[in-house]
C-alpha cells in the first residue's frame, strides 16, 4: 500500500494548516487563522482533483481526508466562533461554548460521508469544507462597519448560525460536488455557471459574498436535483 503519494501529501498539508490556524487563533490572530482555514481549503479540492486525474485514490486517502477535514473544518471553525462569542460583552459564559456543537455535528458528518456510497459523484448534507469557508470570513467582516459586523457582534446570531449549519452538514439534502471527472461543458454546465457567477460575486462583494456563495450552491443544488 502506498502511503506517501501526491494526494496524501497534499492532505497532510491541508492538516497542517488547520493546525496552524488553531495555533494562530489560539494565540488571538483570528484573521491569520482564517486565512490558513482558506489555504486549506484549496488544498482540499486539489488532493481530489490531483487523486481523480491520476486514478491515485486509495482507502487511506479517502480517510486521511476526513481526518484533516476534522481538524481543519470542524475544529478550527469552532474554535473561531468560540472567541468571537468570547469577545462579546456581557456574554452568559456558558454560551461562549456552544459551538462544540458545531464540531461535533462536523464529526457526525464526515464519519456519515465515509460510509455512504451514494456520495461518491455528490454530496448529501453540506461539505465540512463549505462551512469552513463561511466562518473564515467572519473576523474580517466583524472588523468592518455595517451590517455583517452588527449581527457578528451579536451572540444570537453566532448561536442561530451554529445550530443552523449543524443541521445542513447533516441534512438529506443532496448538494453538487465540484468534481470533475472531464471538462466538458454538457457534464458540467451547472458547475461551470456557479463557478463563474461566484467569482463575478466575489469580484464586486468581497469577503461578504462567499455567505451568498454557499446560500446560492444549497438553492442552485436544489433546484437542479434532478440533474446531480
Amino acid at each position: 500500500m502506498k502511503i506517501y503519494t501526491i494526494p496524501n501529501l497534499i492532505t497532510l498539508g491541508n492538516l497542517a494548516c488547520g493546525i496552524l490556524g488553531i495555533i494562530f487563533v489560539f494565540e488571538g490572530d483570528l484573521q491569520l487563522g482564517s486565512k490558513l482555514m482558506l489555504m486549506a481549503l484549496i488544498l482540499d479540492f486539489f488532493d481530489g482533483f490531483v487523486a481523480r486525474m491520476f486514478n491515485m485514490g486509495s482507502d487511506i486517502g479517502k480517510q486521511l481526508d476526513s481526518l484533516a477535514d476534522m481538524v481543519t473544518f470542524g475544529v478550527l471553525p469552532s474554535l473561531i466562533l468560540y472567541f468571537l462569542l468570547k469577545n462579546i460583552p456581557d456574554i452568559h459564559p456558558t454560551l461562549v461554548y456552544f459551538p462544540i456543537v458545531l464540531a461535533a455535528a462536523s464529526a457526525l458528518r464526515l464519519a456519515k460521508f465515509n460510509i455512504d456510497e451514494r456520495q461518491s459523484e455528490s454530496f448529501i448534507g453540506l461539505p465540512t469544507p463549505a462551512n469552513g469557508m463561511v466562518v473564515a470570513t467572519f473576523p474580517f467582516l466583524e472588523n468592518e462597519t455595517g451590517i455583517a459586523q452588527q449581527l457578528l457582534q451579536n451572540q444570537w446570531v453566532i448561536i442561530g448560525y451554529v445550530l443552523l449549519f449543524s443541521f445542513l452538514l447533516n441534512a438529506e439534502i443532496p448538494l453538487f460536488a465540484l468534481k470533475f471527472k472531464d471538462f466538458s461543458w454538457k457534464k458540467n454546465q451547472i458547475k461551470y455557471l456557479f463557478l463563474a457567477g461566484s467569482v463575478v460575486t466575489l469580484i464586486f462583494l468581497h469577503l461578504s459574498a462567499i455567505p451568498l456563495i454557499i446560500l446560492a450552491y444549497i438553492l442552485i443544488s436544489y433546484i437542479f436535483k434532478s440533474k446531480i
